[in-house]
């Protein structure tokens, strides 16, 4: 184990804040938009959550990797983040389904990660002023070699990341006999997407970031849907023609996280940055229709306008985050559409939203 021998480790921020720790394994090192996620478990699921590509995570819950990985738990085919701040790294784990340590799996991933930090101050300097481009290294008599590798970073605002973590090529996933279609969009999908899809009898083709719909619909799918995934949605063109093609068409359309905003974008109604975003597995939204509030989990750093939203004359609101009022469902009203801003396959994290993927299915039978 590595730790004995730990070399000493930074937090540069983009505006010259500095905060110390040590590093986990390799040295080296990461550059990224510095974020937080507020989930007390589910750190493997987080870690390789194609949403958080670019991005170096900071765990705020205290202790990471104690209870190892299991190879069945990943989200995607290797770790996305750019690389992990946290405060106690668990180099043993008591787990006993786990199969390796969190430490194999950042060594194996080649994962530049650093501990000892004073995460609180972290988290509370982020929230405070905002969420910015960072570079976690043990260089640390280099600062200003740091400094100007960090001003070259670009910022998230405007950065197309999905092209990064799509499928080069169209896969299938499920039970190929299952009684209905669906051709998914991979922006940076996660496979519980697919796989609470897959148990609900459909057979799902997932095809590459920028396909057309000519290209999707030559599938004859049932019904269509656009994913997660990273980054500003603003240039994802291709996927915005793509959802208009699909809504002109009034074919079954359900979008999740950057696949909502997305929607949105097709709909004329803009996105922008947030603050510092919403990480974590425990965000109270209320759904409009029913007045119950929902715990969810949630990842993003933009969002789609409100006003636009509710003035708009084919959308409407369906649910709302209750922290700050911002939009977390939209539905179309006279199209088979509707997209959510959380994550109700919840992996990690709560499943009070999993009845959205049997409303696309109904969708889908409806039609």
């Amino acid at each position: 184990m590595k730790y004995q021998t730990r070399n000493k480790a930074i937090i540069l921020l983009a505006d010259g804040t500095i905060f110390y720790g040590k590093a986990v394994g390799k040295d080296g090192s990461a550059f990224g938009e510095v974020c937080f996620n507020t989930g007390m478990t589910g750190y493997q699921e987080i870690f390789t959550d194609p949403s958080y590509y670019g991005q170096l995570m900071v765990t705020t819950n205290a202790h990471i990797g104690n209870y190892g990985v299991n190879t069945n738990e990943v989200e995607s085919d290797s770790i996305k983040i750019a690389g992990l701040i946290c405060k106690n790294f668990s180099y043993n784990f008591s787990r006993e389904d786990a199969n390796g340590s969190l430490e194999d799996f950042f060594e194996k991933n080649n994962l530049l990660a650093i501990s000892d930090v004073d995460t609180r101050a972290l988290v509370s300097y982020i929230r405070d002023h905002g969420a910015m481009n960072a570079v976690i290294s043990t260089e640390v008599d280099n600062i200003e070699k740091l400094k100007q590798q960090l001003a070259e970073v670009p910022n998230m605002d405007g950065l197309e990341l999905a092209s990064k973590v799509s499928t080069k090529e169209p896969y299938y996933f499920g039970d190929e006999n299952a009684s209905y279609k669906i051709a998914a969009l991979d922006i940076g999908i996660k496979k519980n997407i697919l796989r609470n899809l897959a148990k609900r009898d459909t057979y799902i083709k997932v095809f590459p970031y920028n396909t057309p719909f000519e290209t999707m619909s030559a599938w004859n799918p049932d019904g269509y849907f656009l994913s997660n995934g990273p980054g500003d949605p603003e240039p994802l063109v291709e996927a915005q023609n793509l959802a208009k093609e699909i809504i002109k068409r009034d074919l079954p359309l359900f979008g999740i996280c950057l696949g909502h905003q997305v929607i949105a974008l097709a709909n004329g109604v803009s996105t922008y940055k947030m603050h510092n975003g919403h990480r974590g597995i425990n965000h109270p939204v209320k759904n409009i229709a029913t007045g119950k509030g929902e715990v969810t989990s949630q990842n993003h750093g933009f969002a789609v306008n409100r006003e636009e939203s509710e003035t708009h004359q084919d959308l409407k609101i369906t649910h709302v985050h209750l922290n700050d009022n911002t939009v977390a469902g939209l539905a179309m009203k006279n199209k088979n559409c509707f997209s959510v801003q959380f994550h109700p396959e919840a992996s990690p994290g709560p499943h009070d939203s999993t009845y959205l993927f049997d409303q696309f299915i109904e969708n889908i039978k409806s039609r």
